[in-house]
């Protein structure tokens, strides 16, 4: 994962490194439910030099303190599945696509439907690609039937 390099040298993470990232720490916090938010952030930033980028700090600290008004969105639009059934990985990439879609007014709800798409294929199995779409395609239709659309 390439990182932009400035004029003056410094390393610049774009949103999509920013995402993939936050993902990683999602996914493993799936596995470490017993420790608190920060105790995983901290010392996952630490152990993997994570530059302190205020969006990932953001959204991941946001998507704990909103994580049953989260997952009851996704359980709301997975037709058929309970959000605790959902593999570790489509459970995070849903929480991050559902998190920007309700919190982040300043990224069009397209785009964190097609990030969230990307990171399907390359993180999922391949028959979660048309489940996560859909899932988020359903969100984003319930937020415009409420005015919330963007």
């Amino acid at each position: 994962m390439g990182l932009d390099r400035t004029r003056k040298n410094r390393f610049v993470m774009t949103r999509k490194e920013a995402r993939e990232i936050l993902l990683g720490l999602l996914f493993e916090s799936e596995f470490r439910a017993d420790e608190s938010a920060e105790d995983i952030y901290y010392t996952s930033a630490e152990n993997r030099e994570i530059d302190d980028d205020d969006y990932i700090k953001r959204a991941y600290f946001a998507i704990f303190e909103h994580k049953v008004q989260i997952d009851t969105v996704i359980g709301e639009h997975a037709k058929g599945w309970k959000t605790h059934r959902l593999t570790n990985i489509s459970r995070s990439i849903l929480r991050l696509a559902v998190y920007e879609m309700l919190y982040e007014e300043g990224i069009p709800h397209k785009v964190s439907i097609n990030e969230a798409v990307e990171l399907t294929k390359k993180y999922d199995d391949e028959k979660a690609r048309s489940f996560i779409n859909g899932v988020l395609n359903s969100v984003k239709v319930m937020l415009q039937d409420k005015g919330e659309g963007r």
